[in-house]
């Protein structure tokens, strides 16, 4: 009798090779939100069924505006508090701008 068993199930690719990406939603009442994900589809549906962040569950989400893949998870949650730190108005321009040009934060002036 052999002890192998063919449905074991293989390690997973590790999670911190997988690509990241930072996403944009409106939400009721046109608010944004931002966050980062593996998926943002699945990520999208879990907002709308209440499983996603607090804030959005107050605030269900009506559409992905925007969305940018980052090659790991520490450069979309970097890029995320760029986003953030952008007065409304600039937000979506954001995701326009080549990755270079979103690295750094333009002055609100």
């Amino acid at each position: 009798m052999s002890l192998h068993n063919p449905t074991v199930p293989r390690p997973l690719s590790d999670p911190q090779s997988q690509p990241y990406w930072l996403y944009l939603l409106e939400c009721e009442d046109g608010v944004y939100y931002a966050g980062i994900a593996i998926d943002v589809e699945q990520r999208f549906y879990q907002h709308v069924f209440g499983m996603g962040a607090k804030f959005t569950r107050a605030r269900p989400p009506v559409r992905v505006l925007a969305a940018r893949e980052y090659a790991s998870k520490g450069d979309a949650l970097r890029a995320e508090l760029r986003l953030k730190a952008l007065p409304r108005a600039r937000k979506l321009a954001f995701f326009d701008a080549e990755p270079e040009q979103a690295q750094a934060v333009p002055s609100t002036a």
